[in-house]
């Protein structure tokens, strides 16, 4: 049995004084036989403890259904940390932020009108039953059982959406009433707005920021003299948005920073030591200015590469850390290996729209358009169908509040397209005899931290011609869970593909053989937006708007021999129908982070 606790501005581990050096990984972002590979490059640079979050999304992805298996793992990735000599601090849902969907809450929460992290009793029933599967995970990993976990945190910066402390200390509550005995703590940002309403008292707080040091711990000592000094989260890099440049913060400004942390005695979470992959569905969004939703690459400018590489970051790190007295914990493990499998081409061709009866997981008959939530569909694309009378001419037809993003067509022809960035009405014209309307929308990731977090997907507000709604939809779910690959009907071509009328999105499939398996990188050159799979496993999505030119492929998704790419292509091939992997990462042209952003600056 072990104790972490803390007194006199100090922790104590064992009645001894202790430093927490911490870094961040997520083993949702990472496949599961590189989880010891990425942990030993953690405590190869000199760090005692692993942090992560847990995601309720990914582990409770239908209402009641459970998963912990795979990447969902969470008590065999904390296992293995133990068993490599590393502490853990958990970071449990129901709230994560992380730039994950949702930030992490559940799609299925958003079928009702409950309210969101607070008191609201139909979401706190919801809380309590996914904690009573959790939960009892995690007590035997505890260190007051023998295990390695030192540390829980209570919700997420929760001073960065609301003031309900009563929900704080219900949160707090249910985890001390299902055998939490460590150490609890909450961490937000360095505002008297975010530390009065994200902290409880009575419990350990700490503090997130990445730069200004001196006056992020003066405004966390404004509330809390006697504690240690914790930045939970350290931000030295940042996330990518489409249509945005690739952050990047320089490693020497981030080894200054750290070193003033030290040196004023305060223990740290490097956010992230390694970023990982949004695979699948899973990255979500930001609303800033407006809508910004984010790229599948979690690279983070972080010191260990989205592909486990060491960076001049890492290396940095490792010198301040040697600075300050602390030795690496183990020898540095070798690169994994990367190879170029070169071009592969994608001849066999399938219709979506062609096939909806076959794809669709549901098909429902509406008098108004639904958004995604009500018909029990969390993630993918979902397509409203109706026959609009004619004659029409010159009208404008207006969707209104898309999320996120739709392709509309005429008798299935493309009409335009209309973004939540840019929801500008099409133009209509519909000839005497009448015409289908066919309305095809991606949902692009949930929203997932502030106000705007509650975020249904679809068509949310209706679809109207002028001032008129228009009514009796066909609606067609379509998630995209990896079983639909296997329904898709592909017309073959061995010498030119199939052509496909212009702008329809469709399945492009093609296979390549690999005599050895390694890590690898898919080029999207020549297409413009989609959803790639390797050997059945969704890579995530990719979009030529940038700034991610390249899909991370983890070499445990191959296999020697025959291995099978799919690219549901939304708008078609600009070139030819090719895919390459390359052993070269691309994740476009990048910039430097804004130093305001580091510190929740609005305005200097």
């Amino acid at each position: 049995m072990s104790r972490l606790e803390w007194k006199d501005h100090k922790y104590l581990l064992d009645g001894r004084e202790h430093r927490i050096l911490s870094g961040a990984l997520h083993y949702f972002r990472i496949v599961p036989e590189y989880w010891a590979d990425r942990l030993l490059k953690l405590k190869a640079c000199g760090f005692n403890t692993v942090e992560t979050y847990i995601p309720w999304n990914f582990h409770e992805p239908a209402e009641g259904s459970f998963r912990f298996d795979g990447m969902a793992d969470v008590t065999g990735f904390i296992k293995i940390a133990g068993a490599l000599g590393l502490h853990v601090i958990v970071r449990p849902s129901p709230y994560i932020c992380a730039e994950w969907e949702f930030g992490g809450l559940p799609a299925w929460l958003l079928k009702s009108g409950m309210g969101l992290r607070c008191m609201d009793a139909e979401y706190l029933e919801k809380v309590d039953r996914y904690y009573d599967v959790l939960i009892p995970l995690l007590v035997p990993l505890l260190c007051t059982n023998g295990g390695p976990v030192v540390a829980v945190q209570v919700e997420n910066e929760y001073g960065s959406y609301g003031n309900d402390t009563a929900y704080l200390e219900y949160v707090r509550d249910g985890l001390i009433s299902r055998g939490v005995d460590c150490l609890l703590f909450t961490s937000d940002g360095p505002t008297d707005e975010m530390l009065i309403g994200g902290t409880v008292e009575g419990l350990h707080a700490t503090v997130n920021f990445g730069s200004r040091v001196a006056e992020s711990f003066g405004k966390y000592r404004k509330y809390r003299q006697d504690e240690p000094l914790m930045v939970m989260e350290y931000w030295l890099g940042w996330f990518d948005h489409w249509m945005q440049p690739h952050h990047v913060r320089e490693a020497g400004d981030v080894a200054l920073v750290l070193d003033e942390m030290l040196e004023q005695g305060s223990s740290v979470n490097l956010y992230m030591f390694h970023g990982g992959t949004n695979f699948g569905f899973y990255s979500g969004a930001n609303h800033g200015e407006g809508y910004e939703p984010t790229v599948t690459s979690y690279d983070y400018d972080a010191p260990l590469t989205e592909w486990g590489d060491p960076t001049d970051k890492y290396r940095a790190i490792r010198q301040v850390l040697g600075k300050h007295g602390i030795d690496a914990g183990c020898p540095l493990p070798e690169p994994l290996p990367k190879l170029a499998y070169g071009r592969v081409r994608l001849a066999e061709t399938a219709d979506l729209l062609k096939q909806l009866d076959t794809l669709a997981a549901s098909r429902t008959q509406s008098v108004t358009v639904q958004p995604m939530e009500q018909l029990d569909q969390a993630y993918g694309l979902i397509l409203y169908s109706t026959m609009i009378k004619g004659p029409r001419t010159g009208q404008k037809l207006h969707l209104r509040e898309v999320h996120d993003r739709a392709q509309v067509f005429l008798d299935g022809k493309l009409l335009g397209i209309v973004e939540r960035w840019n929801p500008l009405p099409l133009e209509l014209n519909i000839p005497p005899e009448g015409a289908r309307l066919d309305i095809l929308v991606e949902n692009m990731g949930r929203i997932n931290y502030g106000p705007w977090l509650r975020d249904p997907k679809g068509i949310t507000e209706g679809v109207l011609i002028d001032n008129q709604f228009q009514s009796n939809w066909s609606i067609y779910t379509l998630p995209m869970e990896p079983a639909v690959l296997e329904q898709v009907d592909y017309e073959v071509s061995s010498e030119e593909p199939v052509i496909l009328p212009e702008e329809r999105p469709a399945f492009y499939r093609g296979t390549f053989d690999a005599e050895a398996v390694a890590d690898t990188f898919l080029r999207f050159d020549g297409w413009n937006k989609g959803i790639a799979w390797i050997n059945g496993f969704n890579l995530g999505r990719y979009w030529k708007a940038g700034p991610q030119r390249t899909l991370y492929i983890p070499g445990p998704l191959l296999r020697k021999g025959r291995n099978e790419i799919v690219l549901l292509e939304l708008h078609g091939p600009a070139g030819d129908r090719e895919i390459v992997l390359t052993d070269v990462p691309d994740l476009g042209e990048s910039a430097a982070v804004d130093e305001r952003v580091l510190n929740f600056v609005q305005e200097e």
